[in-house]
């Protein structure tokens, strides 16, 4: 019996756009113009089995480990053991990443699309389209907060896992930390949740341990955030800018450690609830 190809197998694009380019520029008094780096997007098709799922507007990196975590994080499969091989194409701006996933997965996935395909109005509208925002999910066996010290000089150390972010701005950042305090991974994307995705595709992809260590996201922290960390199995998450309050919501449901680190003042520990 022939053995499926392992999660991330890939048939690279033959000209995967840059992440930036530079572009020329006049100013708007009488001085002279100049040139600046910008970040660059594409058009990611995502595809299942055959299937057009979603088209994504990403930044042209990392873009395997987006396609597992994106299909993780939307709970699409509920794991990497059910995809079983990833490949992209494409060229210029319009890209394809074609996942080969289980029969249960892409069962499931149908039948998701047909309960949307019933509804009218504007489409994601009705009982369906909320149950699918607001979905039952399992909650975390709960951990211990990290120490306080992990977050010293955060916001200066994560400056060398954005290297895009620092050439020309313009995009988000998702980091891991270790159960060691290390910094370990990072991943940046014009969206934030396209961040977040590529940060749990790599961590997928590469087997790494998440026991005792935390996400990091450098932008706002709202639901859908929420919900791909949970998916994920990590039970902590940082925040460089404040959660919303459904977003604090399910964190305290669902055992999610929860702390936004904002600029001028100490970590805010938002889930577990204060005693």
């Amino acid at each position: 019996m022939n053995s499926k190809p392992q999660a991330g197998a890939t048939a690279s694009p033959s000209a995967l756009p840059a992440a930036s380019n530079t572009y020329a520029y006049a100013q708007l008094s009488d001085a002279a113009g100049d040139s600046t780096p910008l970040a660059e997007e594409v058009a990611l098709a995502i595809v299942y089995n055959g299937l057009n799922q979603a088209v994504m507007l990403v930044s042209p990196t990392d873009l395997e480990d987006f396609a597992v975590g994106f299909s993780v994080g939307s709970g699409i499969v509920s794991g990497t053991d059910e995809i079983y091989d990833v490949k992209l194409s494409g060229s210029g701006a319009a890209l394809y990443a074609d996942l080969e996933i289980s029969s249960r997965a892409f069962w499931n996935l149908k039948d998701q699309r047909r309960q949307l395909a019933g509804t009218s109005g504007c489409g994601l509208c009705g009982v369906q389209a909320i149950e699918q925002a607001l979905p039952a999910l399992a909650a975390l066996p709960g951990g211990p907060l990290p120490p306080a010290h992990w977050l010293d000089d955060l916001r200066q150390r994560i400056d060398a896992f954005q290297p895009l972010g620092q050439h020309c701005g313009a995009v988000h950042a998702a980091l891991f930390m270790d159960r060691d305090g290390q910094l370990q991974l990072g991943r940046e994307d014009i969206g934030r949740h396209n961040a977040l995705d590529k940060l749990i595709g790599a961590l997928l992809r590469q087997r790494i341990d998440t026991t005792g260590g935390l996400a990091i996201v450098t932008s706002r922290c709202s639901l859908e955030l929420i919900q791909k960390v949970l998916r994920a199995g990590i039970q902590t998450l940082v925040s460089l800018s404040a959660p919303t309050g459904l977003a604090l919501q399910w964190a305290r449901k669902h055992n999610l450690n929860l702390i936004h680190l904002p600029k001028h003042s100490a970590p805010r520990v938002f889930s577990p609830a204060a005693e």
